[in-house]
């Protein structure tokens, strides 16, 4: 597959994260670019692959990337992960597709109000268990019904596939000293961490301002992403587990690539992170695609910017135009 050349895409351009492929996995290659494509390119040759269809680029074991074609895919959007042997962390990302910041502005204003804080953190559990109303649970009590749900969880697939399950285990580097499931439920953690940080980027989202996990640099990829958790990422992992313990991860991130293909979990993720920040009903206020500049004013009406407003406007006359 090639592509023809052409300039730099403007930001209506560029295929948004909801129609995007959710992530592209390369290892043992050289990666490179080619006009508005990445190239692969290993002993079989050379693949060439449309830079602003991707959402996450996975970069695993034996890979090289140049600077062109990191440049490339931080143009369009695209997210980059290092892959290790069985997992995935997320390490790179590029700028984000929109070129408004009103999904970043509207993330800050409920996030800086202890009360809107809660009220994001109470969506999300409905999210997760829609069979439960959290309206008028603390977050102590959030914390702990959603603890009880997710060992539920594992309970009832460990029941539904045949694979034992004694609790939850994982030792921060090293992967293998988990058993099958875990190590499964640790693969599909990861990617979904990487898928939730490319829609969180691509919609101008602040990776580090989260409702439920506080203090890490990933917060609200962390929120983004354990909306799926019981969904998708549990389910995956012991249907991994339950086909045999050899090459858990492998086999997790692959099968979490079809799931999430097959439930269009992109465009669902976008959804569900513009119905949790912006005004209930209005998801249209955000105009994606709008590439201007406006200047703060004290009475909350913005200015255009690119003018001078050092002396003031002469009745009747433009202000002067900065350069």
């Amino acid at each position: 597959m090639s592509v023809s050349k052409r300039g730099a895409a403007a930001p209506r351009e560029l295929t948004v994260v909801r129609d995007r492929i959710s992530f592209v996995y390369l290892e043992r290659c050289t990666v490179h670019r080619d006009a508005n494509a990445i190239t692969a390119e290993d002993a079989d040759g050379i693949r060439h692959i449309p830079s602003a269809t991707i959402g996450t680029l996975l970069l695993g074991p034996g890979t090289r990337v140049t600077h062109q074609a990191m440049t490339v895919l931080g143009e369009s959007g695209a997210g980059v992960v290092w892959v290790g042997e069985h997992g995935v962390r997320y390490y790179s990302g590029g700028r984000a597709l929109t070129r408004s910041s009103a999904m970043a502005e509207a993330q800050a204003t409920a996030w800086a109000n202890r009360r809107t804080r809660l009220d994001v953190a109470r969506a999300m559990y409905r999210m997760r268990f829609p069979d439960e109303d959290p309206a008028s649970f603390t977050r102590r009590e959030i914390l702990g019904r959603e603890g009880a749900r997710v060992k539920e969880c594992y309970r009832a697939e460990s029941e539904r596939t045949g694979v034992p399950w004694h609790g939850r285990h994982y030792v921060p580097g090293d992967f293998t000293a988990g058993d099958a499931p875990n190590q499964g439920v640790t693969a599909a953690a990861q990617c979904l961490y990487g898928v939730a940080q490319a829609v969180v980027a691509a919609l101008g989202c602040s990776p580090a301002l989260g409702f439920v996990h506080s203090g890490h640099d990933l917060s609200f990829v962390m929120d983004v992403a354990d909306l799926y958790k019981t969904s998708v990422g549990i389910p995956v992992a012991f249907d991994v587990a339950a086909e045999g313990p050899e090459d858990v991860g492998t086999r997790t991130r692959r099968a979490i690539r079809d799931r999430i293909n097959e439930q269009n979990l992109l465009e669902r993720c976008v959804g569900d992170i513009r119905s949790l920040l912006l005004p209930e009903g209005q998801p249209e206020l955000v105009d994606d695609t709008a590439d201007r500049v406006r200047l703060r004013t004290d009475d909350g009406d913005d200015l255009e910017s690119g003018r001078n407003y050092g002396a003031g406007p002469t009745p009747g006359d433009p202000w002067e135009v900065m350069w």
